[in-house]
């Protein structure tokens, strides 16, 4: 019986805690920091993961080349990151499946 109380407790306080947390962080410098540097730490992360075993020198690097071409200059221009993915996602998948398929 104490397995289920201890259980439940442990089950209320983790669900309580998202509501709970927020507050403090809100006012925190730190999490104002990170909210502004961290999207483009974890763009430049996945931009150096996909691209790292990608044989420039071949012809089928031509489309996740165009592809982060066009992320990059849609997102310079728009300042849109959900636009810029999507339309770079679109060019990869097209060049890739058209051209180079």
């Amino acid at each position: 019986m104490s397995a289920v109380l201890v259980t439940a407790a442990v089950t209320w306080a983790l669900r309580a805690l998202p509501f709970a947390a927020p507050a403090p962080l809100r006012a925190s410098s730190t999490m104002r920091f990170l909210s502004t540097r961290m999207p483009a730490g974890v763009m430049i992360i996945l931009v150096v993961y996909c691209l790292r075993d990608l044989p420039v020198t071949e012809a089928r690097a031509s489309a996740p080349l165009a592809a982060l071409a066009v992320t990059v200059g849609l997102h310079l221009w728009r300042r849109n990151a959900l636009l810029s993915i999507l339309a770079g996602t679109a060019v990869d998948v097209v060049l890739a499946s058209t051209l180079f398929g």
